[in-house]
């Protein structure tokens, strides 16, 4: 990175007011943040009506032990295509991006067989889509008012309901999500 430090690793937070309807309360769990872009899964929000067990179903997978769970809006790039979030001890055949000693992303069936199977990472979330961002898109958009960042805690991402994460996150760094203003001043 040339102008910032890597998110990568990192919750990213919508501040209030950031101007984008589709990334109120977001809270994204940042994959990859390079001088090429930038790409990360919403955690903050779940899709209407889609389950794990539905996307198993597509995929003729058959659930096995996979307990039937919510699956998050992961952002609004290639919502058709599924991401699973997940603990770093596993590691998966298709590939797995090991991010930081919070979490890692698969994005190939075999994770989901693996849960299914009971074999699977010991934590882990399910999404569709992703948001990503274009060469120094994120870091411009960090100057002006859209996102604020946070540690990525296991206990937050993968033991909060996905509606608690925004205001859970903001307050494990110590900070009241009530205060927070939906605009920026300048000095």
């Amino acid at each position: 990175m040339t102008e910032s430090a890597s998110l990568a690793g990192k919750l990213l937070l919508a501040m209030p007011g950031m101007g984008d309807p589709r990334f109120d309360r977001a809270v994204i769990a940042m994959c990859q943040h390079e001088t090429g872009g930038a790409m990360g899964i919403g955690i903050g929000h779940l899709c209407d009506g889609v389950t794990l067990h539905d996307l198993l179903d597509d995929l003729d997978i058959p659930s096995g032990v996979a307990p039937d769970c919510p699956v998050h809006h992961g952002g609004p790039v290639e919502t058709q295509r599924g991401f699973v979030l997940h603990s770093p001890e596993w590691q998966g055949e298709g590939g797995t991006l090991p991010v930081n000693e919070a979490f890692a992303l698969s994005a190939s069936l075999d994770v989901l067989r693996a849960i299914a199977e009971g074999r699977g990472p010991d934590r882990w979330l399910i999404a569709l889509g992703y948001a990503g961002w274009a060469p120094g898109q994120l870091d411009n958009e960090m100057r002006h008012h859209g996102w604020g960042t946070a540690e990525a805690r296991s206990a937050i991402m993968f033991d909060q309901p996905a509606e608690r994460r925004w205001a859970a996150t903001w307050k494990a760094e110590g900070i009241d999500p009530a205060l927070l203003s939906p605009v920026t001043g300048r000095a």
